[in-house]
């Protein structure tokens, strides 16, 4: 009975894939008429912490300059904000919001942290006594102990990244996820469903089809546009055992954008000024425009991802998922980190 409304399940849904595509087909103008921004946190959920910012606080202004730009450069096009003040929201409103607004795109605004590095220097052995035995047989015992200093430093980790949702949570991919380099609150994140459950087959195959190679494209030309502006860039980064709610919840391509470390003072700085917010926000509008002219181009003008990177001079758009080439920042639920 299980399977026959599993592929009942699949027959509908790729049956509301065709009409939705043919729809769009026939309607003309652009696939993508509304666009979701999302500040990450807010609220009594300040995120991850500076020395004198937090991550709630960037991520609005850099998410209210971003809705300007959008709405300069893109006139014809909606632009909904899921927070426009300091506000909190859990994951599930935000996701909500952006579908019941009936968004295409969804641009999520975030800063990444680190943990200090920890040190430790041997300084000399100390005398330690202790006693074996009871009553009569008591002994005393001496042994030497190593004494350590420890301290911490700043963590000098910087740059961006793009993550997508992984819909198969391959034990491969998974196993690129590491819980001890990342600090995020438990809010944010969420178990990603058994892969193997019939619901978690259908969702797969919908995102797959329908907005996974989306959000990989969009993500990879984000990316390119840092990389233009001198960002050093940690490439595009899936989540897997843990997924991120906003990106698996929301029914349209979506990108969380870790638009630098909060945790490394020199970013810090670069992400509360004026001129590093103005060209984070012109990196990711221009991003959002060429992703719009690349989906809404016709087949027949054969504008696909290399002629985009012919054009814009950037590199290639991948048409599978990017490994993890460097080891992505993993989402830690009990650190004092951040919600999304």
């Amino acid at each position: 009975m299980r399977r026959v409304q599993y592929i009942i399940a699949v027959i509908l849904l790729n049956a509301l894939f065709f009409s939705s595509t043919l729809a769009q087909t026939r309607g003309g103008g652009s696939k993508i008429k509304t666009i979701i921004i999302d500040a990450g946190h807010g609220g009594t959920d300040p995120g991850a912490r500076g020395r004198y910012s937090t991550e709630a606080q960037i991520t609005l202004e850099i998410s209210l300059k971003l809705e300007q730009e959008l709405k300069t450069l893109l006139p014809d096009t909606r632009i909904v904000m899921t927070r426009t003040t300091d506000v909190f929201h859990n994951v599930r409103e935000k996701a909500a919001i952006a579908n019941s607004q009936g968004g295409d795109l969804f641009v999520c605004i975030h800063v990444n942290a680190a943990p200090p590095i920890r040190h430790k220097e041997f300084l000399r052995y100390k005398t330690v006594t202790y006693y074996t035995g009871k009553g009569k047989k008591r002994k005393k015992h001496t042994r030497k102990e190593p004494v350590y200093r420890t301290w911490t430093t700043p963590n000098p980790r910087k740059g961006t990244s793009s993550y997508v949702f992984a819909a198969d949570r391959s034990d491969e991919k998974a196993s690129g996820i590491l819980d001890d380099e990342r600090f995020e609150s438990a809010s944010e994140v969420e178990d990603v469903p058994d892969p193997s459950s019939p619901e978690a087959v259908i969702k797969s195959r919908l995102w797959s089809q329908k907005f996974f190679k989306g959000s990989v494209r969009f993500a990879s030309i984000i990316e390119t546009e840092f990389t233009e502006v001198g960002r050093p860039s940690l490439g595009v980064l899936q989540r897997n055992e843990k997924g991120i709610w906003v990106l698996q919840a929301t029914n349209m391509p979506a990108v969380l954008i870790e638009t630098g470390f909060i945790t490394n003072q020199e970013e810090e700085d670069y992400l509360n000024s004026d001129s590093g917010q103005k060209e984070m926000v012109e990196a990711i509008a221009k991003a959002v425009v060429k992703y719009k002219t690349l989906v809404d181009a016709p087949r027949s003008s054969n504008l696909d991802s290399s002629t985009t990177s012919k054009n814009s001079k950037s590199t290639p758009l991948p048409s599978k998922p990017v490994r993890n080439t460097e080891k992505p920042i993993a989402v830690m639920p009990s650190s004092t980190k951040k919600s999304l």
